[in-house]
């Protein structure tokens, strides 16, 4: 099987990529160390800089196909491309979830002003949704009004709030703290487990430094509390997780090694 494709039972799971963003490694975690980076996790460094990815993915299930965030659709945006040389037809999406509204995640909702999936219906987290289209906070979002309020207005939107059950493998579950919405998705089918983080974390030195916050959490010490508790929970559980920042595909585990936590790749 190729290494962007893994089987949760009968839940097919897709790896895809927008491109990288970047920043220096400090600046995206401030409360991080250089010297520990440079020490531990020099494999994610370039220089000082670190290039989170811009992930999605797709959930096959039953035939029905279902986007999980959309990328950032910038200048080098290669999320449709990746669709493509994936076997996606982008007709053939049926759901997308934004796990939250930040402009990474939801880039590709829409393309050239109208829907990109056409033959789909938007769901997006009630809480964040509410936060982001506030008057205080929509005027310094621009992405808010061009790649979420548009699909109000087209009618396919859907907010969704608490555990949601998508269909009966796939259900939200709320993790908030990076916004006050945030969403992962659990997936559990024939006895299998997996999730999809959405950004409950951004890079693997998070499994080993889990108080690390980065800089655009809207509440960092929530999102740390989040963290934690299913991170413990994941790590217990030995789930197969699936995390659209990290390095591609973005699939793997967390275990234990020499009394510390870390990412093993699946």
């Amino acid at each position: 099987m190729s290494k962007y494709k893994v089987n949760i039972g009968d839940v097919e799971l897709i790896s895809l990529t927008d491109g990288h963003g970047s920043g220096e490694a400090t600046e995206i975690f401030p409360t991080s160390n250089l010297g520990v980076w440079e020490s531990e996790y020099k494999d994610l460094l370039d220089g000082k800089l670190i290039h989170p990815r811009f992930g999605s993915f797709v959930i096959s299930i039953n035939g029905r196909l279902i986007v999980v965030d959309t990328g950032m659709n910038g200048p080098e945006g290669q999320l449709l491309r990746d669709m493509k040389a994936k076997g996606i037809d982008p007709n053939e999406i049926e759901l997308v979830i934004n796990t939250h509204l930040h402009p990474d995640h939801v880039g590709w909702n829409l393309s050239n002003g109208k829907p990109t999936f056409s033959n789909a219906r938007y769901l997006i987290p009630k809480h964040d949704w509410e936060y982001w289209t506030s008057p205080e906070v929509i005027n310094d979002a621009p992405w808010i009004t061009d790649s979420v309020v548009s699909l109000n207005d087209e009618r396919i939107l859907d907010l969704i709030e608490g555990e949601y059950d998508v269909t009966p493998e796939i259900k939200t579950i709320p993790t908030p703290g990076h916004t006050p919405g945030h969403i992962s998705i659990s997936i559990t089918s024939n006895g299998h487990h997996g999730f999809i983080l959405g950004d409950v974390a951004h890079s693997p030195i998070q499994a080993k430094y889990t108080d690390w916050s980065p800089a655009f959490d809207v509440d960092p010490d929530l999102a740390r509390i989040t963290r934690n508790k299913i991170f413990d929970r994941l790590e217990a559980e030995n789930t197969l997780i699936a995390s659209g920042h990290f390095p591609e595909p973005g699939f793997g585990r967390l275990k234990r090694a020499n009394g510390r936590r870390y990412w093993f790749i699946e």
